[in-house]
Formats: C-alpha cells, structure tokens, sequence
C-alpha cells in the first residue's frame, strides 16, 4: 500500500477537497453539512455551513467558493466508519451554491426546477477556462428506487443552467482534459469512466459519449482528479484507492490506500505532486507523494 501521512482525523465524510495557496486544504464534510479548512498542521477551521450535504467544490473566477450540495444522505455508523445510506427523511433539495471564503456567506446559485432543470443530488464540480462549470447530478437512491440524473453546464453568474448529458447512471466524479476539449465523468454503480468530446462552451459533440474504461470486479468510482499529463485518477471504492487511467482508456497504475471509502484526490504543494486523498469513510484527509503532477485548474 501507498504510504500516506494523515493530516486530519475527525473529519465527518470528508469530500471535494481543494488545495489552497497557503498550503492548507478546503474540503466539505458531508455528514456534518459543514466546509472546512485544514491546516497544514492539521488544524481545522470552519469555513461556512450551508447544511444539507454538501459534495463537491471548486474556486470560481471570482475567488468564491461553488459548492454542490446533495440536499443530505442518511448516515450509518458502525465501529466508527461512517456511510451514506440512501435518502435521509430530512432532505433539503439538490442545489449549486456560491460561498464566501472569508465571511462564510451562502447563496444558492441553482437549485431545483431553475430553468427547467431538475437538480437531485449534485455531486461533482469542475469550471472550464470560459468561467462556466461542468457538475454531475448522482441522484438519490431510496429503498425500491433510484433517479436517473444527468450532467449539467452552468454559468458562474447564475444567469444558465442546462442539463447538457441525459441520461447517465448515478455520475460522480467530473474532471476536463488539460487542453479543454474532453469532459470525464465516472459513473459510480456502472464503474464506467465516460469522456465526452466538447465542441463549445457547455456543448458535447455527442450526449452518448465514449465508455473509457471499467474494471473487473465488485468495485464503485466515486470522484476524480487530472494529472497535467491527461491521466485521469478515479477514487475506486471496494478495492480502496485511486486508478490511474490514461486517455487512451488504459489502466496505468492502481494506488491503494486503507478506507473502503476513498473518495477524493487533489493536488497541492510546489511542484504539484504533493497528493491529498480524502478517506471518508475513517474521516481522514491523508497525504502522499504522487508520481507525476496534478493538472492546475482553471481557477
């Protein structure tokens, strides 16, 4: 196994983690509805709490923080490992939101029914160099049922929302190719990693888009990274850890880590190799050296 450092423990569900300038890393704990900063010496801080279950963020163009917010799970908790289990009875509603880092102000961005669109469980963010934003919908699963959702193109502004991808099932993770041309998502009870070649701001040449690749096995992808060499590193939940996947749709190396719940992975530090992986289901954000470096983001 990867040998991985752990930089904060306690962490209720950690998700969407973002590496900040200072070296501390945003994340949201989803369990807790709350955004929090860690340190580099581990000490956290409340960043806001917009409740509800909020997923995954990224930085906009303005400096403030999208975050999109599941509406809630309900929760299970044995022998302290924690695990989203279905539909909670006091699901708030899917929406995109917009915080303020500095004063922890929320403002819903998007929420259900805005231009037609029908938002369940939003789940994963990535903002493109145009300012707009790329966000997967992973739906709610209740006990006989489970939605069919779709992946969405939004402007930062709060002027657009489309539902760009339908159907798709159950989608996570989302991530752009470093040139911009290829959207990634991995579609979790598939386990299918899916690219989708972009022609314009908000549009794919194609909504059926391209099955990249899927393991063998009893195993579920969660969110994703990009390396800047194009690879895409999917949390793969089941054999606990992190595929590598080239853009040829080849596996280029599985790392693996210690929680059946890895669900996250970005990238910090000078060089852009220092790795930080969130292991939800022990509330851990741990940290590790990477082979090659993360892609920088837009923003």
């Amino acid at each position: 196994m990867t040998e991985l450092t752990t930089v904060a423990s306690g962490l209720r569900f950690p998700e969407g983690p973002i590496a900040m300038p200072d070296g501390s890393i945003i994340l949201v704990e989803i369990e807790a509805g709350r955004i929090t900063r860690v340190a580099a010496d581990g000490a956290k801080t409340t960043v806001a709490e917009p409740g509800g279950g909020p997923n995954g963020l990224a930085i906009g163009p303005d400096g403030l923080l999208y975050c999109c917010n599941n509406g809630g799970f309900a929760w299970r908790e044995t022998n302290g490992f924690l695990t989203p289990h279905g539909q909670p009875h006091d699901y708030s509603g899917g929406r995109i939101e917009r915080i303020d880092i500095a004063t922890g102000a929320v403002e819903t961005l998007y929420r259900d029914g805005d231009f037609g669109c029908t938002l369940r469980g939003p789940n994963d963010i990535v903002f493109d160099s145009h300012g707009g934003f790329w966000f997967t919908d992973h739906g709610k699963s209740r006990d006989r049922a489970r939605d069919i959702t779709g992946i969405f193109y939004a402007r930062a502004d709060g002027s657009h929302l489309a539902e760009v991808i339908f159907p798709s099932e159950n989608p996570n993770g989302i991530g752009l190719s470093p040139d911009g041309t290829r959207l990634y998502a991995a579609e979790t009870f598939t386990c299918r990693l899916m690219a989708f070649d972009i022609v314009a701001p908000g549009r794919v040449a194609s909504a059926a888009g391209m099955p990249l690749y899927r393991p063998a096995g009893y195993k579920f992808f969660d969110s994703l990274g990009v390396e800047a060499s194009g690879n895409i590193c999917v949390a793969t939940i089941g054999e606990c850890g992190i595929s590598v996947i080239s853009p040829e749709g080849e596996l280029v190396e599985f790392v693996a880590t210690d929680d059946v719940f890895t669900t996250n992975i970005c990238w910090g530090g000078a060089d852009g190799m220092d790795a930080y992986i969130t292991c939800s289901g022990s509330g851990r954000l741990v940290k590790t050296r990477w082979k090659r470096p993360g892609l920088v983001l837009a923003y």
